[in-house]
């Protein structure tokens, strides 16, 4: 009878960690694998550590962010890719809702929707971004990275760079 009661205490402190974790993970912070090269050196494309282990950095981003999308130029966010809703990106924010970008590579200057912003990885030679898809609606945002978790030797918080002469001053 005792074991029957340790199974049943231990099954309710599973299932009760388990809807904390989901609600805390849903809520207030959600964890992502970093892959490909387009944020290098931001994050790194590939752990090969550990042969079968998690590929790229694991971050933390925190989602209070999205309350009332408070966001700032050079924040590395995490988003729904606006062409296919399964994929996960994360890029660093260039421009927020009306502001003035310069179109990298031309003269050419664009003004970001309202309910929009731009984004664009560290490595531009790698990155799928706002360059080839144009501003991304604020609604396909997840959170913002505010950390790297793993691997061990690369724990730390994320920086934020703005980047020079892309942002014509207000």
């Amino acid at each position: 009878m005792g074991s029957q009661s340790y199974l049943w205490q231990l099954t309710k402190r599973t299932v009760t960690s388990a809807i904390i974790g989901v609600t805390i993970s849903d809520r207030y912070v959600t964890f992502s694998s970093v892959r490909g090269s387009s944020m290098y050196p931001t994050f790194q494309a590939t752990s090969t550590s550990f042969p079968g282990s998690l590929r790229g950095d694991l971050v933390l981003a925190e989602r209070f962010c999205l309350e009332r999308y408070k966001f700032s130029q050079g924040d590395v966010i995490i988003f729904k890719a606006p062409d296919n809703h399964k994929k996960i990106f994360v890029k660093r924010l260039i421009a927020l809702p009306g502001e003035w970008i310069q179109i990298p590579e031309s003269s050419e200057m664009l003004k970001i929707p309202e309910g929009h912003c731009w984004v664009e990885g560290d490595n531009s030679a790698c990155s799928l971004d706002s360059r080839f898809f144009g501003p991304i609606p604020l609604g396909l945002v997840k959170g913002r990275v505010t950390h790297v978790i793993w691997p061990p030797q690369r724990i730390g918080a994320i920086e934020r760079k703005i980047p020079t002469g892309r942002i014509p001053p207000t």
